[in-house]
């Protein structure tokens, strides 16, 4: 991540964040940026674990890996939807290759609100979650 973070003047709430990414590199990474700026920030490494943790910790938001292992980040949007109903958090998806919008518009049906491309970078990660506080993602 070699863009330098923007901290804006206006205070953002402070979030629970759950990660899901079968790359630790990543995971440490974005737990980093998101806890230096006052969230709590969990993580799984593997995809079996997600909706547990879900469960319990209750996260507002949700960053999932779409190529993990199966089942992939399409597979979780779909069973988070159904498990948790009007409960599910926001759901980001974080992809190492966005090639068309079609793989958008698929993202978008599963139930995910908004997409990051890898790495990640900071500013639009935490563009997104001052969006959600203005209301953008609510």
């Amino acid at each position: 991540m070699s863009a330098a973070i923007r901290t804006s003047s206006r205070r953002i709430p402070r979030y629970s964040i759950l990660l899901a990414d079968d790359s630790p590199d990543t995971v440490i990474t974005l737990a980093e940026i998101l806890r230096d700026e006052g969230h709590t920030v969990h993580y799984v490494l593997r995809s079996t674990h997600v909706l547990e943790a879900i469960r319990r910790y209750e996260p507002q938001f949700c960053i999932l890996d779409i190529q993990m292992p199966k089942p992939n980040g399409y597979e979780l949007a779909r069973e988070i939807r159904v498990a948790m109903g009007a409960k599910a958090p926001v759901l980001i998806a974080l992809s190492g290759r966005w090639t068309d919008e079609a793989a958008r518009f698929v993202a978008r049906a599963v139930g995910f609100r908004h997409f990051l491309m890898k790495p990640a970078d900071p500013n639009e990660l935490l563009g997104i979650l001052t969006g959600f506080s203005a209301g953008e993602a609510a």
